[in-house]
């Protein structure tokens, strides 16, 4: 299967010797595998600041457009970690992390952590699925035999009953 190894306009470069995503590419479809992100300002690679709120917007807005980077969008996500460090924040996350989310949800776990890098309080990893589109039915074979099957039905002289 191959593999493509994605940089993202609008999310911060990886800080670490690791990828930001791996899109692997197979005949149905792609699946993405995300870095985890962090609520870094992609312009100066530096931590947002303000409360988990404000974080949680930063995480989600960095995982939307590595996300775009592999043609996929949130609607694509189907399973998500949540890395925090108190959990004291997890009802205000929530409300902001629910609110980029339409329809199904992806399956997710909540974590707590002692510590994340750059001091950050969230951190966000996600995967995400995309089925390739169904090829678009052919017309011109089923015309073709239904008039080739017509063509054999004129051409075929009638049989005798037998005595």
């Amino acid at each position: 299967m191959p593999t493509r190894i994605l940089e993202a306009d609008g999310a911060p470069r990886a800080i670490g010797p690791y990828s930001l995503a791996v899109l692997v590419e197979r005949p149905g479809g792609s699946t993405l595998h995300c870095a985890g992100q962090l609520p870094l300002d992609p312009a100066t690679g530096e931590l947002v600041p303000g409360d988990i709120r404000a974080q949680t917007e930063r995480v989600m807005r960095n995982v939307q457009a590595v996300l775009a980077a592999g043609g996929m969008g949130l609607g694509d996500v189907v399973r998500s970690h949540v890395y925090l460090v108190d959990l004291a924040d997890f009802a205000a996350m929530n409300e902001v992390y629910g609110g980029f989310f339409q329809g199904a949800l992806p399956a997710r776990a909540t974590i707590p952590v002692t510590s994340l890098p750059k001091g950050a309080r969230i951190e966000v990893v996600v995967e995400a699925l995309k089925e390739a589109p169904a090829p678009a039915a052919r017309r011109t074979a089923p015309r073709r035999a239904a008039r080739k099957a017509a063509g054999r039905a004129r051409r075929k002289p009638a049989r005798r009953p037998r005595r």
